[in-house]
């Protein structure tokens, strides 16, 4: 059974930094990527950045230059640096990891519970 189990969230002010983590119950390399959504109240959940196993990133205009993807192999963990937040960034942030369909079954996707992440202006 995969967990994904997310830290990092919290409150902080425009501006400012925080980082997200997502802990793998497994090895990372079990996924084709992982990564991070979020979703704002009313809103639907939009991906905000992804990294694949092949060390490949892909990283939503509205954050570009302001959030940072990462991984860290060994532990097992993707990380999500945060910098000069902005309130429109408020919302739950759901890590994310996936395996690409095969021709026995579709394509596997794993959710962590969420974090809290509010931005005050």
């Amino acid at each position: 059974q995969v967990q994904l189990v997310e830290s990092g969230g919290g409150l902080v002010q425009a501006g400012g930094s925080l980082r997200l983590s997502c802990a793998a119950s497994g090895s990372i390399f079990s996924f084709n990527a992982m990564g991070w959504y979020r979703q704002a109240p009313g809103k639907e959940r939009e991906l905000v950045a992804m990294a694949t196993s092949g060390g490949s990133t892909n990283i939503v205009d509205s954050v570009k230059g302001r959030f940072t993807i990462s991984r860290d192999n060994a532990k097992n963990t993707v990380y999500l640096q945060m910098n000069s937040l902005k309130p429109e960034d408020t919302a739950v942030y759901y890590c994310n990891a996936y395996r690409l369909p095969t021709a026995y079954r579709g394509r596997l996707d794993y959710w962590g519970q969420g974090t809290q992440v509010t931005v005050s202006s």
